[in-house]
């Protein structure tokens, strides 16, 4: 019986390590970012905690529209550890998202969070594709008021459907998510992933990707 309770115990803590892997639990109130830190860790260093003053906790301007006059018709503002250096090892960021009429957030990946979007403004189509081997798409349009949920690590996009302008507010669990954007990563990696392994892997002409690659 004893034995059997030592092995549960251990099975528990195995799986709250487990669950804190990404961001663990902060040892301190807080830990104010210093980038000019020396010290290399998974994050960034610590500034002296006396040195702390308000301005390292707030961020201005989300109320603001992003500038949406590009290619893609959207443009995203991100809240995370480098507008808000108090939000190191917080394991928490926020992003304004504004879309043009038919504006899109293409295809990308965030490798260090799960994203919940609310849309404050206008009709967002949405949607996550599953791993391998299913591959299934997951889609919704959303309306004013509405919140959806893209699962840590899943490619997924939004797009704007309605008439006029559009934006969201997205909330991260990761203090720097990342972004991986699928086209820039394939098309535009530096140096170039071949051409001849990009024509294998989407089973297309050489021709086809040597003219993407020119557009990333």
């Amino acid at each position: 019986m004893a034995r059997r309770i030592l092995v549960l115990s251990l099975l528990a803590i195995t799986c709250a390590n487990l669950a804190l892997a990404f961001e663990p639990s902060p040892l301190q109130d807080f830990c104010v970012a210093d980038p000019s830190g020396s010290v290399r860790v998974n994050g960034f260093a610590c500034m002296d905690p006396k040195l702390a003053q308000a301005s390292h906790f707030s961020f201005s301007g989300l109320h603001v529209a992003g500038n949406t006059e590009n290619p893609l018709g959207s443009r995203v503002t991100p809240v995370t550890v480098a507008q808000i250096p108090g939000l190191n090892t917080l394991g928490v960021s926020l992003a304004r998202i504004d879309y043009a009429p038919w504006g899109v957030v293409p295809p990308h990946v965030h490798p260090r969070a799960t994203e919940i979007l609310t849309v404050i403004e206008g009709s967002l189509e949405v949607g996550f594709v599953t791993s391998n081997p299913e591959n299934r798409l997951i889609t919704k349009v959303l309306q004013k008021g509405d919140v959806f949920v893209f699962p840590i690590g899943l490619v997924h996009f939004q797009r704007n459907v309605g008439h006029g302008n559009a934006f969201s507010i997205s909330a991260l669990s990761s203090q720097n998510p990342g972004v991986i954007t699928i086209a820039n990563a394939v098309f535009g990696s530096n140096p170039a992933i071949a051409a001849d392994i990009l024509a294998k892997a989407f089973q297309v002409d050489k021709s086809v990707v040597d003219q993407l690659q020119t557009k990333f």
